[in-house]
């Protein structure tokens, strides 16, 4: 890390030094890592620095290693950003995001100082999650897309998730599925038409979710892909990160039930003057076009996926159908 740096985060944390304590992870593709130091001479014990360097060689899990995809990953980083610092801020404890201390760029690099969410009470990570955690998540979601609803995602995605069509030509063009392909410009469209667009997380799986340790609350990391949409591109992607095929279709009305009653309780608090019911029966019918929007990059991404499963290939015949007729 340069000096230009090092002093930014001493500057930013009000410390006399730092030192790592772990790799959190490394950034997908080879584009730098997150790390967290403890502190020395702060009010807080630790930090969470995020620094993105491009990669001498570019190297994708999955072979996609073209110039659109290396385009897609630096602007990802800009709208980053740009998120923390221009619309972070808006988000309250029910929406719990990092707070943000320091962001500084300087040639091909970024550096993100932020908030330790671990030491701010959201330690638990989890690979499975009981019926109370997926409540938190699907409450944070809602309240998420409350506190931007009707907003312009100035700075951010024009159309957030990171398996939007139109950052996505590579997939869409090895897609098999041909009949998912000739639909795919109209399940983009539907989404788009929704009356009741808000900001979307834009990869709100499992992974991105930090619990307290009763699992009662969470907060939210990655905000690479965040930008306009419909909130039910988050919350069929949210749920099909967490669940099995069948509970996928056996708790689907109860899933949504939970997210709705949160929607509706948020929006009073934030005092949005909308058309609930309207927004209830939009979303409810977007929910299975936004399931079968993922699953249309997921076939052309990587065909032998797990999530590929016979609960996603029903809704997406459904739905093509539909639009055919």
């Amino acid at each position: 890390m340069n000096d230009q740096f090092l002093k930014t985060i001493k500057t930013a944390t009000g410390s006399r030094d730092f030192f790592e304590l772990e790799q959190i992870q490394s950034l997908w593709s080879g584009y730098g890592s997150i790390v967290r130091y403890g502190l020395t001479g702060s009010n807080d014990k630790t930090v969470v620095v995020k620094h993105v360097r491009l990669p001498e060689n570019t190297k994708h899990p999955r072979g996609w290693n073209t110039d659109l995809s290396h385009q897609r990953k630096l602007h990802s980083y800009q709208v980053e950003t740009a998120w923390y610092q221009n619309w972070n801020q808006y988000c309250d404890e029910a929406c719990r995001v990092p707070k943000y201390l320091a962001i500084e760029t300087l040639g091909d690099e970024v550096l993100m100082v932020l908030e330790d969410l671990d030491e701010a009470g959201f330690p638990e990570r989890k690979t499975a999650v009981s019926w109370e955690e997926i409540e938190a998540c699907l409450q944070w979601l809602a309240n998420f897309h409350a506190t931007f609803m009707g907003e312009k995602p100035t700075g951010l995605w024009p159309v957030g998730t990171y398996w939007h069509l139109d950052t996505r030509p590579d997939e869409l063009e090895v897609l098999t599925d041909l009949p998912l392909k000739h639909a795919a410009r109209k399940i983009d469209q539907k989404l788009q038409e929704s009356p009741f667009q808000t900001f979307v997380h834009g990869d709100a799986k499992l992974a991105n979710f930090c619990f307290s340790p009763k699992g009662n609350q969470v907060a939210a990391v990655d905000f690479q892909y965040v930008g306009g949409g419909c909130g039910m591109k988050d919350v069929a992607y949210f749920i099909g990160s967490c669940l099995y095929e069948d509970d996928c279709e056996k708790m689907e009305d109860q899933l949504l039930n939970v997210y709705f009653e949160a929607l509706k309780r948020a929006l009073n608090k934030h005092q949005k003057e909308i058309d609930f019911n309207a927004l209830e029966a939009n979303w409810r019918e977007m929910f299975p076009i936004a399931w079968t929007d993922f699953h249309r990059f997921l076939k052309g991404w990587s065909p032998g996926h797990w999530k590929i499963n016979s609960y996603s290939e029903r809704l997406a015949r459904k739905v093509v159908n539909q639009l055919q007729n």
